[in-house]
């Protein structure tokens, strides 16, 4: 009886290790399974697009091309340098950069199998030119286009906010498009109560822009007390009211101070009579000759030009208001807490644009 319950514990003991065996082998298959092959020989090329002796960052497009091989890559991940990621089944990809001017990224090459990766880092040069995005020439004459601007109309509060003397409306007495500009007439007129007159036109829920360059071309209106702007405000302006929504003061321009134009930006802490301002006179023909004011809007830099001469620059950052969409405006006020005393003789001005461009 006793062999007879040993030999019965030996088949049992065989029977466990057995069952054991193939548990482990079973959990190991799995295991390697889900591991994958490990990939190897990760190589990457890399062509920018029109690149050449002539152009040795590319043709402006944006667009490179990259070539990626690894043995045993089932997949692959990009980090192309601009803060986007993506992956890819196929090793064969053209991706297009978007910021305009001439950058470098680093960009990392994950080669995927399971949950086996290796990666690589390559460095590109390119070139992205400016397009246009949204503009208005002025070639249509009558009113301004609808589909565009939109008007303030009448005094707003405590003459919009700055003691202002003019009325805005929207007749073509005070704004037109003639001859391949728009031209806003600001009258010495009684009219509902105020003693001027003048338009002040919008992009407000037509067209708003987050970074990019904005490039007006006008000549200003003359005139002691006329007080031309071309300007933007942000988008969440009725939600947050001002200064929160921030400014951007293009251009700004007082008749009392001939040919000295201001690029100002307001913003919580430097508003009103505390902004951060740069005055400059560039010319002695403001108000005679056509010249271009613009901005060039960045993450890192909001940048202050007339007629392409660089004579402000401000760092942008998450502590200010300007990394949102903001909206486009212009307008010639009459005195005011900035246009200062208005010329008794005046009569009439017009504040003439040629067009606005808007560029990414």
């Amino acid at each position: 009886m006793l062999n007879s319950f040993l030999k019965n514990r030996k088949h049992l003991a065989v029977l466990i290790a057995l069952i054991l065996l193939i548990s482990c082998s079973s959990s190991d298959g799995g295991s390697n399974n889900d591991a994958g092959t490990m990939p190897s020989n990760l190589t990457v090329t890399t062509e920018v697009m029109g690149k050449s002796a002539e152009n040795p960052n590319g043709d402006g497009s944006g667009i490179v091309k990259f070539n990626i091989n690894a043995t045993n890559a089932t997949s692959y991940k990009i980090s192309f340098g601009d803060g986007n990621v993506q992956n890819f089944s196929s090793g064969i990809i053209n991706y297009t950069y978007k910021t305009a001017g001439t950058y470098s990224y680093l960009v990392t090459i994950t080669a995927l199998n399971g949950s086996n990766a290796i990666s690589i880092t390559v460095s590109i040069t390119l070139s992205v030119s400016t397009a246009p995005i949204w503009s208005d020439e002025f070639n249509v004459n009558g009113a301004p286009n609808s589909s565009k601007w939109g008007f303030d109309i009448g005094t707003g509060n405590n003459g919009w906010g700055n003691g202002e003397s003019q009325y805005y409306t929207n007749r073509s007495d005070n704004v037109k498009v003639e001859n391949g500009f728009l031209k806003i007439i600001t009258k010495k007129e009684d009219f509902q109560g105020s003693n001027y007159t003048s338009a002040r036109l919008k992009t407000q829920g037509k067209f708003s822009v987050q970074y990019g360059k904005i490039e007006f071309r006008a000549k200003l209106p003359s005139g002691r007390g006329t007080w031309p702007a071309l300007w933007m405000l942000g988008d969440n302006i009725s939600t947050v009211g001002w200064p929160a929504c921030g400014e951007i003061d293009i251009m700004e321009h007082k008749g009392n101070e001939l040919n000295k134009i201001h690029g100002t930006l307001h913003f919580p802490g430097r508003s009103g009579g505390n902004p951060v301002t740069t005055t400059v006179t560039p010319n002695t023909s403001a108000t005679t000759e056509f010249h271009t004011y613009a901005v060039d809007w960045r993450k890192d830099a909001i940048k202050f030009y007339i007629d392409d001469l660089l004579f402000k620059t401000f760092a942008n950052s998450t502590n200010v208001p300007f990394n949102q969409k903001f909206f486009l405006i212009m307008n010639c006020a009459m005195g005011g807490s900035f246009g200062g005393a208005i010329d008794p003789n005046f009569v009439s001005s017009t504040f003439e644009i040629d067009y606005v461009r808007v560029y990414n």
